[in-house]
């Protein structure tokens, strides 16, 4: 048993992402979440995102656009559907912004959701964070074969931390060899980021899928069992590094891009 603890932890020592990954410019992402409330149109949202954003973000460049929905017995106890816009660069954020504003074709296809007046709203509230890359995972991924799959499942997860030493110190676990326990136990990440604002920081989040509901809670039950993540969870700086997990599942829109 210790012989295949100190192996795995050289393992682990091994695995150096910063060496391998940290050239490559780490994107960023925005995480919108249209929380619906007791009065929220879902159809209306969806309509507007199918036809007038994303479009439009396409035209300035932009994509894969991810556009999920919750499962209604999540912890929300709200239905909600969430949008990840990914990002080149930070000042890429605001001039997308403007170029989408700027836009005839998006203006005129949003008219009727945009005219909504203080009385309508499509939605109760949107809540946003905007997430920087983890040089464990520099760049999103979405695996094209995966895109036909009309079974498949993704797992959209946030982790708070106390404070921000100790939330530093959750990253520097991803960047330290949890990516690999995860592709070892079938998890497959699509991004993974660091929270730069948000309602939950200091936290990360990751949005991973599956090819359907039971391997999703297979390849759970396999990285909970992993003999490297044993080793890793008990190393005593990364104590304590997790105050609160928010778990979603959730099911891709017919034109979601991921």
């Amino acid at each position: 048993m210790r012989s295949l603890l100190l192996f795995s932890m050289l393992t682990l020592a091994m695995w150096t992402p910063s060496s391998v990954q940290a050239q490559e410019p780490r994107q960023y992402y925005e995480v919108r979440s249209y929380v619906l409330g007791e009065k929220g149109d879902s159809d209306a949202i969806d309509q507007y995102l199918k036809a007038a954003l994303l479009p439009a973000l396409q035209r300035q460049g932009i994509g894969p656009v991810g556009v999920f929905t919750n499962s209604p017995n999540d912890e929300t106890g709200s239905a909600r559907i969430i949008v990840v816009i990914p990002y080149a660069s930070a000042d890429q954020i605001a001039n997308v912004k403007a170029g989408v504003d700027g836009d005839a074709t998006y203006q005129s296809v949003a008219k009727s959701y945009l005219d909504r007046n203080a009385e309508n709203p499509p939605y109760q509230r949107i809540e946003s964070e905007l997430l920087v890359a983890m040089d464990c995972f520099p760049k999103l991924q979405v695996q094209n074969e995966s895109l036909s799959n009309t079974n498949r499942v993704y797992e959209f997860r946030i982790y708070e931390s106390p404070n921000e030493r100790l939330g530093d110190l959750k990253v520097d676990m991803f960047n330290s060899g949890e990516v690999p326990i995860f592709l070892a136990s079938g998890i497959q990440p699509i991004f993974i980021g660091q929270a730069m604002v948000g309602p939950y920081t200091p936290s990360l989040s990751y949005l991973t899928v599956y090819p359907d509901e039971p391997a999703r809670l297979e390849a759970w039950k396999a990285f909970r069992e992993h003999p490297d993540w044993l080793v890793l969870k008990d190393v005593p700086k990364y104590q304590g590094t997790v105050s609160k997990i928010h778990k979603y599942v959730l099911n891709p829109t017919p034109y979601s891009q991921m």
